[in-house]
């Protein structure tokens, strides 16, 4: 339902502490956002940003080594490799499209109804869900935002988890009793940009914005300070509304919004480390023998290694010479770490290696499963969040349906259906659906067909084909001759 005027008695339970104190509600929020703004929870949702963005630690990696006084110090003309496998990105786009990579499809038993959410759930939406499924992943939950636009069409947009801080109403974090969204902004003060920390904060009656001055919430007078969630104008009569709920849900990767960096962060970072020791140690080519000097013509070390990268020659006094102690790397120890740490980090991520021996020569069905067991088992926990999150996505677009005169299906049933993108095999599944024919039904089998994309389209077509051959057998038989018709003079 909409309505003009919004109870506010939920919000103002959170500073009642505050306000013994002498705290306003703006300061409230302020002192709340500030101490958020550096929290490690915060901290590791941007991380995993950067992470699947290709900016590792392994970027600020510095060589050392110990100094005079035995303590650590840098050595800036070592080889210093900042290499990057970037794993951890390659995990993310895997769980994101085995759950959301393709269109989620619909079953209920009012056609009206579904076609309806076919056009509101389009081939843009399918994007944007799959842009949820990666935030999520990265940050452990991802806002999706329900507004209107100025034609009046309902619309969505996704804040990742850094830029919101939700206040909850319960334990399980399913109600929000406010949030607030801490962003920058690039802006253009005299001839000159400046970065502007903005905040929105999202109550039951509308947003509020702000302009995070160091610790202080000052109103944003340049975006407006206040806007209600729906405007409607009737002539020159504007009148203000909002929604019986807030608009703002929390899509989660797992019920304690855990970030998936966090599980096989110091695995990334471990390969990178890896890789880059191995080059580094592959160009020290001068520093892989160890020269021992007998009577050197000289005292400083720089100078001796100097002359022998320029000149190729040593010069020792007499009965001098040069020994050598060679250090030999072997790449096998390098490639069998790397080996355990991939492996670990893509048992860790709860993902699948397309490279198993399993998917060797013609894998049965029971091997692919098998691979596919710890995704499949981490997405069941994230589709139960994005289930949960799409039914509360619902009620919006059903209220949107009964403003617009589409029609009341709030108490519709319906089951939203993740077409999760598994390899299988296809022959088998194929004599596995034959095998099934008048054992369950066509529907079903239709469903599980490898080669189905649309269960109900597919059946349309058989449908078809079955009325097509019957009018085409029908039609090959002449019509039976019409007993009580005249028949023509001179006949017998």
């Amino acid at each position: 339902m909409l309505f003009n005027d919004t109870e506010t008695a939920r919000i103002n339970r959170l500073i009642v502490e505050g306000a013994g104190r002498g705290l306003t509600e703006r300061e409230f929020f302020a002192r709340e956002i500030v101490a958020w703004k550096s929290s490690p929870e915060r901290m590791e949702q941007i991380k995993g940003e950067v992470y699947y963005d290709g900016r590792h630690d392994i970027l600020d990696r510095k060589r050392t080594a110990i100094g005079a006084d035995g303590k650590l110090e840098e050595v800036p003309n070592l080889p210093n490799n900042h290499i990057i496998d970037n794993q951890y990105a390659k995990m993310v786009d895997q769980k994101t499209n085995y759950l959301v990579g393709k269109p989620i499809s619909f079953s209920g038993d009012n056609d009206q109804y579904i076609e309806l959410l076919k056009k509101r759930f389009n081939k843009a939406f399918n994007r944007l869900l799959k842009y949820i499924g990666e935030d999520a992943l990265n940050g452990g939950k991802c806002w999706l935002f329900i507004y209107y636009n100025d034609k009046g069409e309902l619309c969505y947009r996704r804040f990742p988890a850094f830029q919101v801080l939700p206040f909850w109403a319960d334990d399980d974090h399913t109600v929000l009793d406010a949030a607030a969204r801490l962003y920058l902004q690039e802006v253009w003060d005299g001839l000159t940009k400046k970065m502007v920390e903005r905040v929105e904060i999202y109550k039951p009656d509308g947003i509020y914005r702000y302009v995070l001055d160091g610790s202080t919430l000052i109103p944003d007078v340049e975006l407006g300070d206040y806007s209600p969630y729906i405007t409607v104008k009737t002539g020159e009569k504007v009148e203000s509304y909002a929604w019986d709920r807030l608009p703002l849900i929390c899509f989660k990767y797992n019920k304690q919004e855990t970030p998936l960096i966090r599980r096989v962060k110091s695995l990334q970072d471990a390969i990178n480390t890896i890789l880059s020791d191995f080059q580094n140690n592959m160009e020290e080519n001068t520093r892989n023998t160890i020269l021992v000097l007998h009577e050197y013509d000289g005292q400083d070390l720089g100078e001796f290694r100097h002359n022998l990268s320029t000149y190729a020659a040593v010069k020792v006094r007499e009965n001098g010479g040069v020994d050598t102690l060679t250090v030999e790397i072997n790449s096998e120890n390098y490639k069998t770490i790397l080996d355990l740490f991939k492996k670990a980090l893509i048992e860790n991520a709860r993902g699948y290696d397309a490279k198993d021996d399993r998917l060797s020569g013609n894998p049965n069905q029971m091997n692919i499963q098998s691979m596919y067991s710890d995704i499949d088992l981490d997405a069941n926990s994230m589709e139960t969040e994005f289930q949960a999150a799409l039914e509360q996505l619902l009620w919006f677009i059903h209220q949107d349906m009964k403003t617009k005169g589409e029609g009341d299906f709030e108490n519709e049933e319906i089951t939203i259906v993740f077409n999760r993108d598994i390899l299988i095999n296809e022959t088998e599944a194929i004599e596995n659906c034959a095998k099934s024919e008048g054992i369950i039904s066509t529907e079903t089998i239709v469903e599980q067909h490898p080669w189905t994309k649309d269960a109900q389209t597919e059946l349309d077509r058989l449908k078809k084909e079955k009325e097509e051959a019957m009018a085409d057998y029908m039609g090959a038989f002449p019509k039976p001759a019409d007993p009580n018709q005249p028949t023509e003079p001179g006949g017998e």
